[in-house]
Formats: structure tokens, sequence, C-alpha cells
């Protein structure tokens, strides 16, 4: 039996951990993981000869440093789990060649990480809300107050604000650097979706999200729903989603799943989704490696909640990096 080397990015998240673990469950791949801080707790998941340090995923040196390892230790997929390092690395995917970058690509990416283009894509074949840039285009619809207000680029909820009337919202000038949206009321779902390589959806695995730390779902639960599955596919289709990406989804007033947001990589509540039946990390290395994948995958109703799990290691054995600090911590 060949063995495939994997590397994951991100070890230090609840994301990258989440691949680690999954990949650690095949006996057909030799797993690695990096991060940018010595102290990242996925970094102590493998043996210490697969541990790996790497800049920061916005430093220019990023890409570079990442290809040289791949090449070093004969990587052949990589995981990035970070949203900084995504788009990076998918425009300069040749140059990781002969590795496989386990990824969307750069157009998909580009196109769910800037909000104002992704509703501008999927408004024709999903329920998206009403969603302007801010300044004139804004100004000309008749809100019905209050409205969000939100950068078109950036992750989990930092920038957003709610804006309740007119004025606040003139007071915003012409930026088009921010978005105007129709507030959506209802309940809030985050999808799990994969797409093979033609981009066909093979699972979509709503959850809720009961409880959220930090951006992070910390305990929900899985749900069978025919029209939440079929909105987060169509969603996936229309951006050209191949592998795995996370589509959240809020009911609208008219009652139906309306379009959030699409986090273009793992999520940091993978682990529900692999228990309920679903393993995307498993699934997107077979993809990445060329396996033949399943025409479907189901999945089964499960709850969770999460918990801090220790790792344990002898104090030499923490990897010195410029990017954290390595005195005594506060308890």
């Amino acid at each position: 039996m060949s063995v495939a080397k994997a590397l994951v990015t991100g070890a230090g998240g609840p994301a990258g951990v989440a691949v680690i673990r999954s990949l650690l469950g095949r006996d057909d791949v030799e797993v690695f993981s990096a991060d940018m801080d010595g102290w990242a707790s996925g970094l102590y998941l493998v043996p210490p000869e697969r541990r790996r340090i790497v800049p920061r995923g916005d430093s220019p040196d990023f890409v570079d440093a990442v290809a040289e390892l791949c090449r070093q230790d004969s990587i052949d997929v990589l995981f990035s789990t970070v949203d900084a390092e995504l788009p990076a690395l998918a425009a300069r995917r040749i140059e990781l060649e002969p590795t496989v970058l386990a990824a969307p690509s750069l157009q998909t990416l580009q196109t769910a990480l800037d909000k104002f283009a992704l509703a501008s894509a999927v408004e024709s074949h999903a329920a998206v809300p009403v969603t302007k840039l801010v300044g004139p285009a804004a100004l000309a619809v008749d809100w019905d107050f209050p409205i969000i207000v939100k950068p078109r680029r950036g992750a989990g909820s930092r920038g957003v604000r709610l804006v309740h009337d007119r004025p606040a919202l003139e007071a915003l000038g012409d930026d088009d650097t921010l978005i105007a949206q129709e507030l959506l009321p209802g309940d809030e779902f985050s999808v799990d979706v994969f797409a093979d390589a033609a981009g066909r959806v093979l699972a979509a695995v709503p959850r809720t999200r009961t409880r959220v730390d930090s951006g992070v779902s910390i305990a929900g639960r899985t749900v069978k729903s025919r029209e939440l599955e079929e909105t987060a596919t169509a969603v996936a289709e229309a951006i050209g989603l191949v592998g795995v990406a996370n589509v959240q989804l809020r009911y609208s007033t008219a009652g139906v799943p309306a379009l959030l947001e699409v986090n273009p990589r793992f999520p940091g509540a993978m682990p529900l989704t692999i228990a309920a039946g679903v393993d995307m990390p498993s699934l997107a290395l077979d993809l990445a490696l060329g396996h033949v994948l399943p025409a479907s995958i189901g999945f089964r109703e499960l709850a969770n909640v999460r918990y801090l799990e220790d790792v344990f290691v002898d104090p030499a054995e923490i990897l010195f990096s410029e990017n954290a600090a390595h005195g005594e911590g506060d308890e």
C-alpha cells in the first residue's frame, strides 16, 4: 500500500486540529502539521519529525516557505485551514506542484471572500438578501431599517454593525469597501459542503450554531433539511466550488433560507460533520489524490458540545517561533 504525505497548516486553530485528527485516522497517509506559533496544539498531535514552523499567512515569504517545505518533505497534498493563506497559495498553485493544494480555485476564493461579489454571483441561483455597496447604490434603496453594514472582505463578525436609520447610513458616506445588507431575522444554519472535481456536490450537511465562541460553533446539531441542503448546493455550484466550503444561511422574512456568507475552507466545527458520517478532510484527500469518490454521502442527525483537551509534551519539544512569545504565560 502506498502512503501519501499531507501537510496541514493552521495547526493552532480548531479547523486545523480537525483536519489533522481526521487524517490521522487513516493508515495510508503520513500527516505533517505546521503553524506560525510553536505553541500551536495541533503541532503536537504528530510525531516530532513532522512538525513545522511557517511564517504568518499574510507574510510575503509565506508561500515560498511552504513551497520549500513541500519540496523538502515530498508532500503530496497541502491542506491550508487559514483564510489569510488561501488566496496566496491558490494564486501560485502551479508552483507548488507536484504537491496538490486541497483548496478551491483562486476564482472561487476571490468570489467567496468578497461578500459583494458573492451576492452578485449567487443571486440568480439562490435567495440572497438585498446587498448594495455603501454610497449612492445603498442610499437608492428603500430599506426596512435596521440593516446590516459590514466589510466586503474579512472573516467572522469584525466590523459588522447595525445601522438603524437613513441618517446613520448617509453618515457612512461613499465607501465601496463596505456593503449594506438586508437584515435576515430568522434562524441561522451552517452547511458544510463537499464538491467533486466537476463541481458536483456530493454532500451538504446543515448544522445549527447553538453556542458560538469567538466565531466558532462550540455546540450544535446536524439537521436533515432538504431546503437547507438544496440552497447550500445551489450556492456552491454558483461559485464553482471544488472541495470543501462552509455556507452560512439564515431564514428571511419570506421564510426561506438566504445566503449570509461562504467560508471557502474547513470550518472549526468540522468534527460534528465528520462524526455525523461525512469525513470531509478524508474526502478532500481522496479528491486530491484522484481516488474514486462516492456518488453521494448521507449523514445522521447528531449533537455535540465542545470541550478543551490538553496535549502534554516535554518542554524541550516546544518549537521556537518568532511569531509568538515563549516566556512564562499567565494562568
